[in-house]
Parts: C-alpha cells; structure tokens; sequence
C-alpha cells in the first residue's frame, strides 16, 4: 500500500475534501505521518503533524500555535478505506475526539454530534461501534499512562 493522497470525510458538517496540502512525511502498513497548515486560519493554532493510526481507527495530531508552541493533542475517531486505484486514503471522521492537553488534562468532545448522527441515519450502527470501541481504545492508551506510545510516531520525527 502506497498512500499519495488523503481525504477528508466530515459527517457534521457534510463534507468531502482532498488534503492537498498536507505533506505524507512517513508511511507503513500500520501508520501514516503528515505535516500541515490549516485550511482555514485560526488564531489558537495554525500548523501540525499528524499520525494515522490505519488499524485502531484513530489520528493523533500535534496542533501548534502560530509561535510553533504546542496547544494541545488533539485525536480524531475515524474510519479509513484505502483507495487503490487513485493510491488514496479517506479518513471519515467520526466525530467522537479527545483533547489532550500539554498539563495532562484529557477532555472527550463532539459525543453530542455522534448521537445527531446517529440519531438522524448519518452513520451506520456499525460505524457507531467502530467509532465506540477505537474510543474506549484510544482513552485506554490516554489513562494507563501509555498515550506516549503513539507521541513518539510524531515526535521522534521532531514534528
């Protein structure tokens, strides 16, 4: 497998875009590293890194402020399918995130928009399962103080 490009499948609001600015830095069977600038300028951040972790169902992101400080890690539930003929990952997100900041706190956001989607047919069920168990998996990581294991993808690449 040999990833060129990547889209992004939002749920909440609909949308499908191609991530053409986001630079594939690492690649294997069981990860994916890439660098980027935000689509949209923000004030709080304006760059990261990201690691794609294609078999748990989650991405890892490092968000930094525009002084290259970290503001936090920020980590998506998603599903992924690999496209082979165009060589292209999609990533639907699945809305559930965890927030995890610098001091250690851990904040777990957007559930509301999960039951939305749920609720209005938006997701399957057995997306909501996916979604559900590769959270429990991720906030494992995060509370058996083991989230470091999936840092290091990022930062021994100093992203």
């Amino acid at each position: 497998m040999h990833i060129s490009k990547i889209y992004r499948r939002k749920i909440i609001p609909a949308e499908y875009i191609l991530l053409k600015d986001d630079i594939i830095v690492d690649q294997n069977e069981e990860t994916l590293i890439t660098k980027w600038r935000t689509l949209n300028p923000k004030i709080a951040f304006s760059h990261g890194s990201s690691c794609y972790f294609l078999k748990e169902g989650f991405k890892v992101s490092k968000f930094y402020r525009p002084d290259n400080s970290l503001l936090y890690w920020y980590c998506d539930i998603a599903e992924y399918i690999y496209s082979p003929e165009e060589n292209a990952l999609v990533m639907t997100d699945l809305l559930a995130d965890v927030v995890v900041f610098p001091d250690g706190s851990v904040k777990v956001v957007d559930l509301d928009e999960l039951a939305q989607a749920l609720e209005q047919n938006l997701i399957t069920t057995k997306q909501m399962t996916f979604c559900l168990n590769s959270l429990h998996h991720l906030l494992s990581f995060i509370y058996h103080n083991e989230f470091d294991s999936l840092q290091r993808h990022l930062n021994k690449l100093n992203l």
